[in-house]
Formats: C-alpha cells, sequence, structure tokens
C-alpha cells in the first residue's frame, strides 16, 4: 500500500512541469517548512509527503492539484479529494487567519481605487495563479502602487525564489489576498489594477471572472 502510496506520488511529480512543480512546493510551504521543501527533488518530495502525511498524502497533493488547475492529473491518477471544500472558498496554507492591516474596507492603496461592490466573488489561489501567469515585469510597480505592498516584502519574494517569475507574482498577490481577507473579491482587485499598467488581458480575464 505504502509503496502504491510512493508510486502514484511520483507519477504526479513527474507529470507536471517544472514550473508546475515548484509551484507546487510553494503552495505546501503552509503545511512543511520551506527549508526542508524548497530544495526538495521529486523523489525526495515523495519521502517528505509520506513522512508528513502518512496514509493521506495522495489527499494533500489532490487539493494542491486543484489549486494549480491541474484537474486533468487528479482524474488521471484517480486521486481522493476533499469534496466538502468549496472551489470558491480560499484556502488558507496555515490554517491561521491572517492578520488584516490597514483599512479593511479598501483593498487598495496609493494609485487603485476601492472596488464597489458588485460581486462578492473571493478570489481562489487557482485564480491568483493565473493572474500571476498574465503579470510581466511591472509586478513590483503593481504591488508598490496598486496593491500597497513594501519594497522590502517584494525583494524578500525576490529572494525566496530565484529565476520564478510567476512565484514572484503569485505570492505579491498572495500577500494581498491574506491582508484583505473578505474583501480579496474579484472586483476588489480588478478595481485596484484598473489603472496599473499591465497587460490588458488581464483585466479581461478578471471581467470573465465577475461573470462566473
Amino acid at each position: 500500500m505504502a509503496r502504491d502510496e510512493r508510486v502514484t506520488l511520483l507519477e504526479v511529480h513527474l507529470a507536471l512541469p517544472e514550473e508546475q512543480f515548484q509551484s507546487l512546493k510553494f503552495l505546501l510551504e503552509g503545511q512543511i517548512p520551506a527549508g526542508v521543501l524548497l530544495p526538495a527533488s521529486r523523489p525526495e518530495l515523495c519521502r517528505i509527503l509520506l513522512q508528513r502525511f502518512p496514509g493521506n498524502s495522495l489527499r494533500v497533493i489532490a487539493g494542491i492539484l486543484r489549486q494549480l488547475g491541474r484537474l486533468d492529473l487528479i482524474q488521471r491518477f484517480q486521486l481522493p479529494l476533499e469534496e466538502q471544500i468549496p472551489e470558491e472558498i480560499p484556502w488558507e496554507p496555515n490554517g491561521d487567519t491572517p492578520n488584516v492591516r490597514g483599512d479593511p474596507t479598501s483593498g487598495c492603496r496609493p494609485g487603485g481605487i476601492p472596488a464597489p461592490p458588485v460581486n462578492p466573488r473571493r478570489l481562489t489561489e487557482k485564480d491568483l495563479m493565473q493572474v500571476a501567469q498574465r503579470l510581466g515585469k511591472e509586478w513590483q510597480e503593481v504591488g508598490i502602487l496598486h496593491l500597497g505592498l513594501e519594497r522590502s516584502r517584494l525583494e524578500q519574494i525576490q529572494e525566496e525564489n530565484p529565476g520564478s517569475p510567476v512565484l514572484w507574482n503569485f505570492q505579491m498577490l498572495r500577500e494581498w489576498w491574506q491582508r484583505e481577507r473578505q474583501d480579496a473579491t474579484v472586483s476588489q482587485l480588478r478595481s485596484c489594477l484598473e489603472h496599473a499598467r499591465l497587460d490588458p488581458g488581464i483585466l479581461d480575464f478578471l471581467q470573465s471572472l465577475q461573470g462566473d
């Protein structure tokens, strides 16, 4: 049984391209220390998961794959899912309640405009990853001017994820998402980014989410 679980885990990891494998490790940071995760190879991550989640590692990985939008792998390897967790409820990586900083009624900082309550749908980490994949070199400008994040934090994100621009973008967006809590809605983020210098496709993508 344990061997079957290990084999399945390894096959899942091998099916992921390198960038998504790194994203998977990144999303596991709330449950496993980053110092253990980041240097782990695919076989090493299998061993870590089996040790940390005996008998439950496939369910843990299935939850992460759903955040990455890889439902095809969940189906291919017939991985178990926590079906009682609705897709639209964001997954809190460490199970804790993030601290809310700043004005809880406004998710935008200088450069943005507070969003009207057009759509109460909260963003998920899958949504954030899809936005992150569309952001370009302007990510720090977006973070500082439109999301109200500190430059020092953005530089720390860059240092923690060398050579992974999509993860820089994702972690930046997740910082905002965790800070805003209930206010981290689709309409709120779209309003914050409305006047940013970025690919118009990002606003179109967020607009499409508002219609969901």
